[in-house]
C-alpha cells in the first residue's frame, strides 16, 4: 500500500524544463518582424502620416498603404505613389508619422 502512494506521488510530480526564449516579454525587434496576427498584443503595420511639400509647403495627411496617387492640393504635385503595399513618397517630400 506504501508502494503504490509513492509511485502516484512521483507520477504527479513533474519538472517544468524552461524555454529558450521569454515568451511573455519578446523582443522589440523581435516582435516588429512578425506578422501583425502573430504579435502579442495585435496591431496593424499602417499608420497615417503628414506629408510636406517640396513646392509650396503645405501639409497633406496620406495614409502610408495609401492605394491611389496622392496630389497636393496647393501645387498639384505628385506626393506619393502607391507600390503592393505601403506608398512610395516621392523626393523632396518630407513626412512625420501621425501620433495616435
Amino acid at each position: 500500500m506504501v508502494h503504490v502512494f509513492v509511485l502516484l506521488h512521483m507520477a504527479t510530480k513533474c519538472i517544468i524544463p524552461k524555454l529558450a526564449k521569454d515568451l511573455l516579454h519578446p523582443l522589440p525587434a523581435e516582435e516588429k518582424r512578425k506578422h501583425k496576427l502573430k504579435r502579442l498584443v495585435q496591431h496593424p503595420n499602417s499608420y497615417f502620416m503628414d506629408v510636406k511639400c517640396p513646392g509650396c509647403y503645405r501639409i497633406t495627411t496620406v495614409f502610408s498603404h495609401a492605394q491611389g496617387v496622392v496630389v497636393c492640393a496647393g501645387c498639384a504635385t505628385i506626393l506619393c505613389q502607391p507600390t503592393g503595399g505601403r506608398a512610395k513618397l516621392t523626393e523632396g517630400c518630407s513626412f512625420r508619422r501621425k501620433p495616435q
